[in-house]
């Protein structure tokens, strides 16, 4: 198991589990916390809701199970194709995988007559944050729920200004007016309230997306550390020698910019590289300029 995961997915068992632990959630803030409203997802999700809800009237079906997660999947294929050709071959591995357990849910997770709240803007607020905190969880596992996700990924790969969860708010204006126009307004404002509430909680849990810095002090030899930072992380890192004021011993500092994903790993290992080396460390920090952001490993 372990060396299928690391050869095809390049997984560990944590990362799987967090990954599938990230489909449900969002799979169920949606039907449980917005589906019962009739209100809409953004992303590829929210037009195949849409599709769902036009087939039901013009067929006057009504099945046992939400078909949005099927239709959702069909509509992804062409997104894959794009992720394997231009992200890379892995992580097309890993959002096949997320958007095949996300459909899986979607379709087992029973949607009740009447949302677990009955307040509107309460359901907003809760399947917002679950919702957008599962899509995190899969996207710091370096993989994703598909859809916008991917289109985010490739546009943020070239553009550092963007972010995923801003591309797919861009997105969700088109989807949200045509809800506008045919269910009305409200269900559009909070159907774009929800959307807001998810990109941000997406944003701020999708690790390799925020950006920070280090400063690692060690009185030891650095190379280790150095080497670490450029061979695991592939990052480039500048140091100094400087002189302790208080003792006037030689002091090396390294200084590195990662993303927030990078930097926990580091701080993870830096006991086994220097077990004398102390760590500063700044997240959510802006950087310009040539820093490429790493957003699939």
């Amino acid at each position: 198991m372990d060396i299928i995961l690391k050869k095809l997915f390049r997984w560990n068992k944590k990362e799987l589990i967090n990954a599938i632990i990230g489909c449900f959630l969002f799979a169920f803030a949606v039907n449980m916390f917005i589906v019962p409203q009739s209100l809409y997802n953004g992303g590829i999700l929210g037009i195949s809701q849409l599709l769902r809800t036009i087939l039901y009237n013009l067929f006057k079906v009504n099945l046992s199970f939400d078909i949005s997660g099927i239709i959702n999947f069909l509509l992804n294929i062409p997104l894959f194709i794009l992720a394997y050709k231009y992200i890379s071959k892995t992580f097309f591995r890993r959002s096949l995988v997320c958007v095949i357990f996300q459909t899986l849910f979607l379709t087992i997770i029973p949607t009740p007559n009447k949302a677990l709240v009955n307040d509107l803007l309460t359901c907003v607020l809760i399947g917002g944050m679950i919702a957008g905190y599962g899509s995190g969880l899969i996207l710091s596992a370096s993989g994703s729920g598909g859809g916008t996700d991917i289109i985010g990924i490739l546009i943020s790969m070239r553009n550092r200004k963007f972010s995923v969860g801003k591309i797919g708010g861009a997105i969700n204006v088109i989807i949200y007016a045509i809800c506008g126009i045919l269910y009305g307004i409200p269900i559009m404002i909070y159907s774009i309230i929800y959307t807001a509430i998810a990109s941000f909680v997406v944003d701020n849990t999708h690790e390799q997306n925020i950006c920070s810095y280090v400063m690692i002090f060690t009185k030891n030899n650095p190379n280790k550390i150095l080497k670490f930072i450029e061979s695991e992380l592939d990052r480039d890192s500048t140091y100094w020698k400087a002189i302790g004021a208080y003792k006037k011993s030689d002091v090396y500092v390294i200084y590195s910019a990662l993303s927030k994903y990078e930097m926990e790993k580091l701080d993870r290992h830096l006991i086994e590289l220097d077990k004398d080396a102390f760590m500063i460390k700044n997240e959510g920090i802006g950087i310009e300029g040539n820093f490429k952001k790493a957003l699939t490993k």
